[in-house]
């Protein structure tokens, strides 16, 4: 069954990224040729006007094959005959589509089950929150330069910045304070802690406060990936900790499964969690200017937007076909790493 959801929710969160590509291009008046869901040899195709729809044998990815993207064309509607800001718009589209999809996702779901407002029910006995005199009703603001919307922004925080001397800024019967804090060690959780306990109770708002907070709902997935990706590369985080999709796979299927117990509607809002987590991340990572990823064409559309020369069309091929390269020796990395952690 976790199999089954989780190429479920790897599907949905391609299809809506390649989605992005394809409106965008057609909008853009750029010949779509094939738009298909999966890898490797194609099972089934449908042909609509110019294109052709299709599902792949293996359910890992998707595309949106358009005419002229990686090699000369004379067709007029060629994406490569067309403006790089029209380029642009096209191949910044998928990111784009799948931060649209986390926060309609996020929308619907804290419709269903609120969200957490940083305000304290507690402080914890002989932690650093007690001694600077904060208490129950407190609202965290801000933690150094950071804006806090979610009680879980506290813990983030703290996990990202261990150990560090923050300056909080929290509000009381309407008036701003600020106070410094250094986390305590808590030997029994391994973790660094302010010593401020949240409350399990969520808020419910209005329809627009809901927009708002679906949005901040977004900005929490992207700061997370962001976060993350600066842990690995400073050494904060080893890349032994990394998962593959073998690890994603598993960790949707343990979600599920733990869930499930509480209901079928519940088990969906949690996959609803993961999915939006998932297609953030997504975004994220299609947006870094690295070879082969939309954040590397990104890059190449920009330089020729500022030289007013498009850079050599085989050149950029090989770089994007190394980048490829590279990301499939990452990916059978992250495999064979989940399955060793697996074991």
């Amino acid at each position: 069954m976790k199999i089954i959801i989780a190429i479920l929710i790897f599907s949905i969160i391609i299809l809506f990224h390649e989605l992005g590509h394809f409106l965008l291009a057609k909008a853009n008046g750029i010949r779509v040729n094939e738009f298909c869901l999966g890898l490797g040899p194609r099972v089934f195709g449908i042909t609509r006007g110019e294109t052709v729809y299709s599902l792949h044998l293996f359910p890992i990815g998707g595309a949106c094959m358009m005419e002229g993207e990686d090699e000369e064309s004379g067709d007029d509607r060629a994406f490569g005959k067309k403006s790089v800001w029209a380029r642009i718009s096209v191949v910044f589209a998928g990111p784009l589509f799948n931060f649209l999809m986390a926060f309609v996702f996020a929308f619907i779901l804290l419709c269903n089950i609120g969200y957490d407002l940083p305000v304290l029910s507690g402080v914890s006995e002989g932690y650093p929150a007690e001694e600077a005199g904060l208490m129950a009703g407190d609202e965290i603001v801000k933690i150094n330069h950071t804006k806090i919307h979610f009680f879980r922004d506290i813990s983030a925080y703290t996990q990202f910045h261990p150990g560090e001397t923050v300056t909080v800024t929290y509000e009381r019967d309407g008036e701003r304070y600020e106070t410094e804090l250094t986390p305590k060690y808590n030997d029994e959780y391994g973790y660094y802690m302010y010593g401020i306990q949240g409350s399990a109770e969520k808020t419910f708002g209005s329809v627009m406060e809901t927009v708002k907070y679906s949005v901040y709902e977004v900005k929490y997935w992207i700061n997370v990936t962001l976060n993350s990706l600066r842990a690995l590369v400073t050494g904060q985080v080893g890349v032994n900790e990394m998962s593959g999709p073998v690890g994603i796979v598993d960790m949707i299927g343990d979600s599920y499964e733990e869930s499930v117990s509480y209901g079928y509607f519940m088990a969906f809002l949690q996959m609803l969690y993961i999915t939006i987590f998932l297609s953030a991340n997504l975004g994220v990572m299609n947006l870094l200017p690295l070879p082969a990823l939309d954040g590397g064409r990104l890059l190449f559309l920009i330089v020729e937007a500022i030289r007013g020369k498009r850079v050599d069309p085989d050149k950029e091929g090989m770089v994007h076909f190394v980048g490829m390269m590279l990301l499939f020796a990452l990916m059978f990395f992250t495999f064979f790493n989940d399955i060793r952690k697996l074991l």
